[in-house]
């Protein structure tokens, strides 16, 4: 009989683990900033853009942590892109008050998962 619980209790906890993590393979994006990455605290970052009136387009990759900066104002953002998230506006993640005009942001796949 403690054989059967045993087995039975292993069985519940392994398909209980497979659902979660099934789940959160399943997750899209959400239409939100996180479909991005996130904003992370300054002073943390591979590299610096500085943008200016003719900045049309970054580029960066998807794992990388840039600061942008801006007449006088700055945020660090780290990249974390689904992999058809390639192109998007950077005032879509721009945090309130940091102007950065209608610059695009192309995201590069992250070089660490490059066939």
């Amino acid at each position: 009989m403690k054989t059967t619980t045993r087995l039975t209790f292993a069985l519940t906890f392994a398909a209980a683990v497979v659902g979660t993590v099934g789940a959160a393979h399943a997750a899209g994006p959400t239409g939100t900033t996180a479909d991005y990455g996130q904003l992370v605290n300054n002073g943390i970052n591979d590299r610096t853009i500085d943008l200016d009136a003719n900045t049309k387009y970054v580029n960066v990759e998807d794992g990388e942590t840039v600061q942008f900066v801006t007449q006088g104002q700055h945020f660090t953002w780290h990249f974390d892109t689904f992999p058809n998230q390639s192109e998007f506006k950077l005032q879509s993640i721009a945090p309130a008050g940091v102007n950065v005009g209608n610059t695009e942001v192309y995201v590069a796949s992250n070089p660490l998962y490059r066939g």
